[in-house]
């Protein structure tokens, strides 16, 4: 071996002893553990409507480009293999441009299920930080017996029907039609943009950050704890940086 290759991986050596908690910060910097690689959906398992697990046939889920692109033609999902409780996640989305039966021109749709429970289908109990255009950062109830509690006031989804959602800080106004965008409090950036969301689950209380706005802030889920989903339906959208750090 030349000296100087030999003098070279000696110093890099060196480097990885005197300086192993720093190698080890910049792998984990914030304690957050990356659930979106880039690369594959390794982390994951899909759901297809009429297809079922992991078998999605038309790639309506895809990795490219540092992104998990989203086509939004089959109603489904894609979700984490492993259960959570208590967790900051956050990640990055935007919206695409084509709709699809039946929310075809209609407002861009999709959605993270988190404490998903029970077998998968379209779709499981849960909670629901919802992505809506016009309306991002809303409760909605998933499942008979979900449940929520914001400013003291309880709900419950029940198969009866009844309230099953609450509306995010400052909502104003919403009409179902592509492009809409809140006249009154509009937290998402313009179309095309990516915005950062923002879910902590803390030992019973749960917030919603939209772009670093707290719009929701709630206690007492059910379910309390499971697996964390991600929507296709019926909108084009992409994801990035899924990320989340676990609070116990």
């Amino acid at each position: 071996m030349p000296f100087t290759r030999y003098a070279c991986l000696l110093f890099v050596f060196a480097l990885v002893q005197v300086f192993p908690a720093q190698v080890a910060q910049a792998r984990t910097e914030g304690g957050f553990t990356k659930l979106s690689n880039g690369r594959n959906l390794d982390a994951f398992d899909t759901f297809i409507r009429d297809l079922g697990l992991n078998n999605d046939i038309n790639r309506v889920f895809r990795v490219h480009d540092d992104m998990i692109h989203v086509s939004g033609k089959q109603y489904g999902y894609f979700i984490t293999k492993k259960e959570y409780e208590n967790y900051h996640l956050k990640l990055e989305f935007k919206w695409g441009v084509k709709t699809y039966a039946p929310r075809k021109n209609r407002a861009r749709d999709s959605g993270i299920l988190f404490h998903v429970e029970g077998p998968d289908k379209v779709w499981p109990k849960s909670v629901e930080f919802q992505m809506i255009e016009g309306r991002t950062g809303e409760v909605i109830l998933v499942g008979n017996g979900s449940s929520f509690t914001v400013d003291g006031e309880t709900k419950t989804r029940t198969q009866g029907g009844g309230s099953s959602r609450f509306a995010r800080r400052g909502q104003g106004p919403w009409r179902d039609e592509v492009g809409y965008r809140d006249p009154v409090g509009e937290v998402e950036n313009p179309h095309g943009e990516w915005n950062l969301l923002e879910l902590i689950s803390d030992h019973g209380k749960v917030t919603y950050k939209v772009n670093g706005q707290v719009v929701i802030e709630g206690s007492n889920p059910v379910p309390s704890r499971g697996r964390i989903l991600f929507q296709s339906e019926g909108a084009e959208l992409f994801f990035r940086n899924i990320e989340i750090r676990v609070l116990d």
